[in-house]
């Protein structure tokens, strides 16, 4: 009975105390002694769940590890360390941490970790291989830090040896629209959406990148348009990538288009939001889940089944092949190589083929909708 105790409470176990109204959490040490520690009152924490994170957060019950620090350690160091300062990107971090590598690692200690013990972790996770690749390359990461810091003494990053199967395989096709498709979907958008959704389109952009935009991003007498910021979770940062802010030709049509909605929207200053929220007063632009939401309105209308935000980029890189564009200018227009810092974003590289290519583009993706532009002008 002893024994099963010990192994019930090995990794400890928090208990309410209905009389007194308290938490406590409980352990047994290497002894197999039980030890039990106060974390505070149900009222201070009303649910298990709350109690248990005050545990974790006090880290009660663990014992001292004498091989070194545990993954746990290196984890809370890197995250307050080491953690990229792109949000979007330690969101994805913070996520794959908490929900993976955490709770499989934490409390292993870090000169215990294995490679080959990780290759088959990462095997049985219920993730697409890409997903797969990215849990590796943080934990990768985590390693690197490990040995800078000094909390690993080793030649080599143990994780450069372990390998995902079929990592460039997707699982699922990237979904491309049609121009027709596309057609019919901006007929059933409503306003400013159909906007946000013609220009995702016409230029290739991130849904974060259409909702980072502001007035003064465009320029109506040089026809520019500027991709200068990202805006995810409501929080503004850089764009993704060097090569993401750029500068791009504004076909006429969707100048006009742009123009129209300046003229009907409460926030058409310079430094506002072009896609500013009434919700926030302003403040900031419409939220990607609001924006998923009418887009998947929109496409049921339309008879098409759900599309994700990143669908305009795929139709958008599908219709340039299309029209026979060469990889070369298709690689440049999807801003998928780095531009020279000391390149300022007029300077952009846009040649001929690479303007005559927008306008096609633009041209397809207003081609068949007159009658939604003469429905709204009624």
């Amino acid at each position: 009975m002893r024994a099963q105790r010990r192994r019930k409470y090995r990794n400890g176990s928090v208990r309410k105390d209905k009389r007194r109204g308290t938490w406590h959490f409980q352990w047994y040490d290497e002894t197999g002694r039980r030890l039990s520690q106060r974390i505070g009152t149900t009222k201070e924490f009303p649910t298990k769940s709350s109690a248990e994170q005050e545990a974790e957060r006090l880290s009660l019950g663990r014992t001292k590890n004498t091989d070194g620090k545990t993954m746990r350690d290196v984890i809370e160091d890197y995250k307050k360390q080491r953690m990229p300062e792109r949000h979007s990107t330690a969101y994805v971090y913070r996520s794959f941490l908490k929900n993976h590598i955490s709770p499989k690692w934490a409390d292993t200690p870090v000169k215990e970790v294995q490679p080959f013990a990780v290759e088959l972790w990462l095997k049985s996770l219920k993730l697409s291989p890409k997903s797969k690749t990215h849990v590796r390359s943080i934990m990768h990461l985590l390693f690197e830090f490990a040995l800078m810091s000094g909390a690993l003494d080793a030649q080599r990053n143990p994780i450069s040896s372990v390998k995902i199967h079929g990592a460039n395989k997707r699982i699922r096709k990237a979904p491309v629209l049609t121009v027709e498709q596309f057609g019919l979907l901006l007929k059933e958008l409503h306003e400013p959406f159909a906007t946000m959704a013609l220009l995702a389109v016409c230029f290739g952009l991130r849904i974060s990148e259409v909702l980072g935009l502001k007035w003064s991003d465009i320029d109506f007498l040089q026809s520019r348009i500027s991709i200068n910021r990202g805006v995810v979770q409501q929080i503004t940062g850089d764009c993704k990538t060097d090569g993401s802010a750029r500068a791009f030709v504004l076909a006429d049509v969707v100048a006009t288009r742009l123009k129209a909605w300046k003229q009907v929207t409460q926030f058409g200053e310079a430094d506002d939001w072009v896609f500013a929220s009434p919700m926030q007063n302003g403040k900031l632009p419409y939220s990607y889940t609001g924006t998923r939401q009418e887009l998947n309105r929109a496409a049921k209308a339309a008879g098409m089944t759900r599309i994700s935000t990143h669908s305009f980029r795929h139709s958008y890189r599908s219709w340039l092949s299309g029209m026979g564009v060469r990889v070369d200018v298709t690689k440049d227009l999807m801003r998928h190589t780095t531009i020279a810092m000391s390149m300022d974003t007029y300077g952009t590289l846009l040649g001929d083929e690479a303007k005559s290519a927008s306008m096609k583009i633009a041209q397809l993706a207003i081609h068949g909708n007159g009658t939604q532009a003469e429905r709204e002008s009624r």
